[in-house]
This record gives C-alpha cells, sequence and structure tokens, in this order.
C-alpha cells in the first residue's frame, strides 16, 4: 500500500428488489365495453388538460358512438386534492358514470 493513500472500501449491494408477491389490480374491474355509457372525462384546470380531453372525447366518439361524457372541472391544479368544498358535488358525478378518464394538462 502507498504510504500516502488511505484503504477505501466498499460494499456491493444487489440491484434487485423482492418480489411482491401479490398480483397487482386496477382501482375498479376493467369495463367489458364501453358502447351506451357514461365516461366522465375529469380535468385537472391546467392550461392542456380540456385540450387533451377533448381529443379524447372525439376518439371515444369515433371509436363508441352510443358512448356518452360528462365532465368534471377541477378549479384548482390539483386533482388529487379537490376542493373541500366541492366533495359533494364531485361524488355526485362520480355516481353518475361508469369509468373516468383524468386529465393533467402539463
Amino acid at each position: 500500500m502507498n504510504p500516502g493513500k488511505t484503504a477505501a472500501s466498499y460494499e456491493v449491494l444487489s440491484p434487485w428488489a423482492e418480489a411482491d408477491p401479490i398480483p397487482l389490480k386496477g382501482l375498479a374491474p376493467r369495463l367489458d365495453k364501453l358502447d351506451g355509457r357514461k365516461i366522465g372525462l375529469l380535468c385537472n384546470n391546467k392550461r392542456a388538460a380540456p385540450l387533451i380531453l377533448d381529443a379524447a372525447e372525439k376518439l371515444l366518439k369515433k371509436k363508441f358512438p352510443t358512448a356518452r361524457v360528462s365532465r368534471f372541472f377541477a378549479h384548482s391544479f390539483s386533482v388529487s386534492s379537490l376542493e373541500k368544498n366541492r366533495v359533494r358535488e364531485f361524488n355526485k358525478w362520480l355516481e353518475g358514470v361508469d369509468a373516468v378518464i383524468a386529465s393533467v394538462g402539463d
């Protein structure tokens, strides 16, 4: 060993994590069809969000002509913390739709 150098040691870790034995699943079961269903379009109120939902609605109507849409516009940018004073309004909107597409307009 050189007299001016200090010894260094390194711990080598495996990049592999333990596998989670629980299979992934969605928040709700996937719909078997969209024809005749009411699809909720959730807008987070950022600049591009309404444009994204316009495009999604156009594609939905083209592929599923009998599908209907209903929009909910958040007044703030954070969809995850929808306005506390609008919880009832939001929950009522949710009850009236079969599925939701959320748009984040960044």
